[in-house]
């Protein structure tokens, strides 16, 4: 008999050993994630309404927030009920379904930080065509075509994992993704060596991408005290961005590859959850206090509020 007929749940064995503490880690988590939908639903919200922000670069960051909370949407209301929960499985269909939008999300990530990063390096390096190159309608293509590559390259994972026998259905995380799935196959399989290699290329691509405009934005802003003040306040948001991103997976890629299993479950969750956690609170805070539209903006709220008052 196919095993694949035979599988209807997985289950997740990083939540092992949080008996004691279950309720704290509920109280903990569901902050994180109010914070997260707080923060990044402000800039989502500030961007849309106020007409002047209708420009490439916060049009960008409107983005990267929404991709925060699609991606969180994936895994805080699961780890939430699994927190109250005593067993913790997840159904086949969910699985999959839960490791495509982290995939995707994470996918999305990168292309949009590659596209903020050929923002800057329009308006800084070449201004006099910045406005006729990244016009609305470009602007909203780009970002088109960011989700729309992340979701392709995720949805080819998605189905050549699917169609996998597997052997097993203990997946040893607090959340699915493709890897650990296709980790239970009977025998190897394309799905666990080339269509990763895929997304992998594509998110390098991205990252040696922004490293290139970087070293033309530099090299642009040294002869230049204007052009080095507009680096400052838009650029270096956008490179701690992109450092919390990837260092946030890379040590989640590590573990997976090299990881000991005598590390503490605690320490094996956190390492899981960091790129879930940091980037999409970090990144609208440190957008939201460095750009100096944006505060303005929360300045003139705020002491319109008070006035009120």
């Amino acid at each position: 008999m196919d095993n694949v007929s035979i599988i209807t749940v997985f289950t997740l064995s990083g939540l092992s050993d949080i008996a004691n503490y279950r309720v704290i880690l509920f109280v903990l988590t569901l902050l994180c994630y109010c914070v997260i939908w707080l923060v990044n639903l402000t800039i989502i919200v500030t961007v849309i309404l106020d007409k002047s922000l209708h420009e490439p670069m916060y049009i960008f960051l409107c983005s990267l927030c929404f991709n925060g909370l699609y991606g969180t949407a994936a895994f805080y209301p699961k780890f939430l009920y699994d927190l109250l929960s005593t067993t913790h499985v997840i159904s086949y269909a969910g699985c999959f379904l839960q490791g495509f939008v982290l995939h995707s999300s994470v996918g999305a990530d990168f292309s949009l930080l590659a596209l903020m990063a050929y923002d800057r390096y329009v308006a800084i390096c070449r201004p006099l065509v910045y406005h006729s190159l990244m016009t609305k309608e470009r602007v909203c293509i780009l970002i088109f075509f960011a989700w729309i590559i992340a979701f392709y390259l995720l949805f080819m994972s998605t189905i050549t994992t699917a169609i996998l026998r597997l052997c097993g259905s203990h997946i040893p995380r607090i959340y699915c993704i493709n890897l650990l799935i296709a980790n239970l196959a009977c025998s190897a399989s394309v799905a666990k060596i080339v269509i990763p290699a895929f997304s992998y290329t594509f998110c390098i691509g991205n990252i040696c991408f922004v490293f290139w405009s970087y070293v033309h934005l530099i090299k642009t802003c040294q002869s230049s005290k204007e052009n080095m003040g507009k680096f400052m306040q838009t650029c270096v948001p956008h490179v701690f961005s992109l450092t919390v991103v990837v260092v946030s997976l890379l040590f989640d890629l590590l573990y997976m590859r090299f990881g000991s299993k005598e590390i503490p479950h605690s320490v094996q969750n956190f390492m899981a959850m960091e790129f879930l956690l940091i980037p999409p609170i970090m990144n609208p805070l440190m957008y939201g206090f460095k750009l100096t539209k944006i505060r303005n903006r929360f300045a003139y709220l705020a002491k319109k509020n008070k006035k009120k008052i």
